[in-house]
């Protein structure tokens, strides 16, 4: 007996509904489990080799099913379709850290909630926060010594958290909060990706060490976010920062919006603002260290844009090989890897019958790598950016602040605060492998590599 014949026989979900296919079923699975055991051994291999199997295909996620879109143009379609909501696996669980912020509500709430920041990630303001960036960069850099071996992943989260603290939330007291934060989100979001394989069962509100670390460091960020947020309404003051704007909030009835909202969205922008941004870097690290030859290029173009000075705001749109550098490194190692959606009416993508109530899965990273989509899809080539190369990129295959509603607003801060980082340590220090480094992925919610501990060697 093979493991598919073991798995419960259900009829297709969608059978009896005009128009379209039934999406075939994916192969592989294990007993009581199904798919699920895939995405909890060997997820990354597992989403990768789905698209052998069709452009959408149906999972069993224990008892429940599930269909993952593997075709990046379908992809494109899901996120600009209404029959289509932020929701299914991944967010139901980060609903537990992110509420109801922007990252996860849907229909008017989120226009609403998006109106109320967007203003704070206008270019104007980016420039005022690039000062911030610049001060944390230095700051970092300048606390390593020649020949340390630095945990890289570390030392940018508590940057990124720094920044973001500092300009949007305007945080006093940064220093302890952002260890603290640091710290919570870490447990956090390692519990976080088993909880969405298995959250069809109890297995994670058992009493074991994994489960209490992870309800302690939830517990101690939520209460960290609300300390941020009394500081502010104890101090009185209105610099006309994001918080002030969050705040000062209106709902549909023109009414102050109400203490959890306002939690939620802080929390929701910390963790775009530091997860998100400080992976990235992390994978921008190891990358350059793994690839000599392109960390070398880099440093040279900052040297010949900022002729020795620190990097500044001002030179980051002169960097064109650092920009493609990035772009390059969020292609082929995103930290967001991957993402779920939630069908609300009976539908069809791609040819294929998607009953309403649907969960619906895609994984970033499957796009990515794909050889239907990017020329020697697994080489590091930062030079597939160039504008004589792009045009042979499916555009749909890269997208890594999404698109249409779901765009996210922070996408030029993001890219502003990974350059300026990113050149600051480059022109100052070299990072190397050392014997510890394991660049191989660790997976959570967020990929990053499993031991990123670089030697800082300085640049002569």
């Amino acid at each position: 007996m093979t493991v598919e014949s073991a798995l419960p026989v259900e009829p297709v979900p969608g059978a009896d509904r005009p128009g379209g296919a039934p999406a075939p079923l994916a192969p592989g699975g294990a007993p009581l489990l199904g798919h699920a055991w895939n995405l909890l051994r060997d997820p990354l291999g597992f989403l990768t080799r789905l698209r052998e199997g069709g452009e959408v295909v149906r999972l069993k996620l224990g008892p429940k099913t599930a269909y993952a879109v593997c075709d990046p143009e379908l992809v494109a379609t899901l996120l600009k379709s209404p029959d289509f909501l932020v929701g299914g696996p991944l967010w139901e669980t980060m609903g537990v850290l992110l509420g109801k912020g922007v990252a996860t509500s849907n229909g008017p709430l989120h226009r609403r909630q998006r109106r109320a920041i967007q203003p704070a990630f206008r270019m104007d303001k980016i420039h005022e926060y690039a000062a911030v960036m610049e001060e944390e960069a230095r700051a970092m850099a300048g606390r390593w010594t020649d020949g340390q071996s630095v945990d890289i992943a570390a030392e940018v989260f508590r940057t990124a958290t720094r920044i973001v603290a500092r300009s949007v939330l305007q945080v006093e007291s940064v220093d302890e909060r952002a260890d603290r934060l640091s710290a919570a989100l870490h447990t956090v979001f390692e519990g976080l990706y088993r909880r969405m394989i298995l959250s069809f069962g109890p297995l994670y509100r058992l009493p074991t060490p994994a489960n209490r670390r992870f309800e302690r460091a939830l517990a101690d960020l939520h209460r960290l976010v609300d300390e941020i947020i009394a500081e502010r309404r104890a101090s009185g003051t209105n610099p006309g920062d994001l918080l002030a704007a969050l705040l000062d909030d209106r709902d549909e009835n023109g009414e102050t919006v109400n203490e959890q909202e306002v939690h939620d969205q802080v929390v929701s922008l910390v963790v775009a603002g530091a997860e998100n941004v400080a992976k990235t870097l992390t994978w921008v690290f190891q990358l350059l260290a793994e690839h000599p030859e392109q960390e070398r290029r880099l440093a040279a173009e900052v040297e010949s844009v900022t002729a020795g000075r620190p990097v500044a705001f001002g030179d980051v749109e002169k960097l064109t090989y650092m920009r493609n550098l990035l772009t390059e490194c969020m292609r082929i190692r995103p930290a967001v890897w991957i993402l779920t959606r939630l069908a609300v009416v009976d539908t069809v993508l791609g040819g294929y019958r998607i009953p309403a109530g649907s969960d619906i899965v895609y994984s970033p990273l499957a796009m990515q790598r794909d050889p239907r989509a990017f020329t020697d899809h697994l080489a590091f080539d930062p030079d597939r950016w160039l504008p004589e190369r792009a045009g042979d990129v499916t555009p749909a295959a890269h997208a890594p602040f999404s698109v249409g509603n779901r765009k996210c607003p922070g996408d030029h801060f993001s890219m502003a605060e990974l350059a300026l980082v990113l050149g600051t340590v480059v022109a100052r220090w070299r990072l190397v492998p050392t014997p510890e480094t394991d660049g191989s992925a660790r997976i959570g919610i967020t990929l990053q590599p499993r031991r990123g501990l670089l030697r800082v060697e300085a640049r002569g």
